[in-house]
């Protein structure tokens, strides 16, 4: 063991949640931007691991049930509603409206009856209805795919966590540029405001969500 895993343990982190019996599952962002070579956010082979984890258990998630929600990022042309973001992450402008690098990527197909939340920052939450949404579906366990691990995902993780829902990120299921930003950040959101789970466990999980505590 590290000092530093030494330093958590000591502290207590990373300890594991109760699951709840009424899950839904997030999928993050997953725009063309993310995937193809020319595009400034093009994120390579991790957001492709991610996009094809987050379609099994999109498979599931319909076959069970399971509420499904995806979010998006759009702006008005110019960015205004992008704010202080959109001005500070110049690559932001590949979602202004009608530029196709925003619309979702093939093999994650949206059925009309699944929510599309639009946001303009970072967190799925923020300025949306997505956690009254959540609310009135009885959710109380969020289980969170998408991209990017250090960005959207771990804001959205944060709120999601801030609004009441027990979190889970599924870490073959979220996907960055760089593999350094993407384990620090699962790290962290490890140690304070989410259980990490793998496609595998996750696809248990919403196939039997009744057996309860799961720490």
């Amino acid at each position: 063991m590290s000092d530093l895993d030494a330093n958590y343990a000591r502290a207590g982190y990373h300890a594991r949640q109760a699951w709840g019996r009424r899950p839904a599952l997030l999928l993050v962002d997953f725009a063309r931007a993310y995937y193809e070579a020319d595009s400034p956010l093009y994120g390579g082979e991790g957001c492709v691991i991610a996009r094809d984890n987050a379609a099994r258990l999109l498979a599931v998630a319909r076959e069970t049930g399971t509420p499904v929600v995806f979010t998006e990022v759009r702006y008005q042309p110019g960015g205004l509603d992008g704010g202080a973001f959109f001005r500070k992450a110049p690559p932001l402008k590949v979602f202004e409206r009608g530029n196709p690098l925003g619309d979702l990527v093939e093999g994650l197909g949206r059925l009309d009856s699944e929510p599309m939340v639009t946001k303009q920052y970072p967190s799925a939450f923020f300025g949306t209805s997505l956690a009254a949404m959540l609310t009135a579906m009885g959710v109380d366990t969020v289980l969170i795919t998408g991209l990017t691990t250090s960005g959207c995902v771990r804001a959205s993780c944060v709120d999601a966590m801030s609004h009441g829902f027990t979190t889970l990120v599924v870490e073959d299921a979220v996907g960055d540029r760089a593999e350094e930003p993407h384990r620090a950040n699962l790290f962290d959101m490890s140690a304070k405001y989410a259980d990490l789970v793998h496609t595998d466990a996750a696809v248990e999980y919403l196939r039997n969500p009744q057996q309860g505590d799961r720490k």
